[in-house]
């Protein structure tokens, strides 16, 4: 069973072109497929745009609601766990972004990675073959200067893109980081969420390997959600619990 779990704000504006997108690149996969979208507290006819988009398209669609607007790391948490439940320790959950900037053509290969045994692949954008297009120099500059700062200080193996949402998850390591962490497998409320379950998963341990993706950021369909500052911040604050854990766990295998 396969599952694109798309974590979803205010996205009436995208939401219809990338579901028919998702259902091209469904047809050509064997197996049951099926979408799960998170709205979290959308106030646009987000949820309508996608019913009805998949009722046209022939797309099995589940909806998973929030009341108001939490931030992306409840919907990511709504979407791990209810996406856990669907697809079961077989299955695959893919997560996508629901602003049409991530291709759905790239799952095919992603789930041929998984195939070849590893646990969770990235789409990644510093993949060779992966680019940016219509990003501003600045969000891409903070992108890679992100990824490149974890990779330092949190290094995963496979690993180059951590902030990249776009990834495919096996089932049975997503259940396991679900019975490790619980709620806790993301406590982060906003974008830095990302990074913060792939570093969860990847440090259970799970193998990492990506695909590359070229991000169509001239796709989105409306103006980022990303504060900035507070990313930048919240990065930092990651960076140093995380040193602080490897730390603790260092003094702990020593003695």
């Amino acid at each position: 069973m396969l599952v694109v779990m798309l974590p979803a704000y205010n996205e009436a504006d995208s939401i219809a072109p990338l579901l028919r997108r998702i259902a091209r690149t469904f047809e050509e996969l064997d197996g049951a497929a099926s979408v799960l979208l998170v709205d979290d507290g959308s106030t646009d006819g987000t949820v309508e745009r996608a019913l009805e988009t998949a009722r046209s398209e022939g797309l099995l669609l589940t909806v998973a609601a929030h009341e108001t607007n939490q931030g992306l790391g409840a919907a990511l948490r709504t979407g791990f766990t209810r996406g856990s439940e669907l697809i079961g320790a077989d299955g695959v959950l893919v997560g996508m972004d629901a602003d049409n900037t991530h291709d759905p053509a790239v799952i095919p290969a992603m789930l041929k990675r998984l195939d070849e045994g590893y646990d969770v692949v990235i789409a990644s954008r510093y993949a060779p073959g992966g680019e940016e297009v219509g990003l501003s120099l600045f969000r891409s500059i903070l992108s890679r200067g992100a990824s490149t700062t974890l990779k330092l200080f949190l290094p995963v193996e496979g690993a180059r893109d951590y902030s990249c949402g776009y990834r495919a998850y096996r089932g049975s390591a997503l259940a396991r980081a679900l019975e490790v962490h619980g709620d806790n497998l993301i406590t982060e409320t906003g974008f830095v969420s990302s990074a913060e379950v792939l570093l969860k998963l990847a440090y259970l341990p799970s193998r990492v390997a990506e695909v590359p993706l070229v991000l169509r950021y001239d796709l989105k369909g409306g103006a980022s959600k990303m504060n900035i500052t507070d990313t930048i911040r919240r990065y930092l604050r990651m960076i140093t619990i995380g040193r602080k854990a490897i730390r603790r766990r260092g003094d702990a295998t020593a003695h």
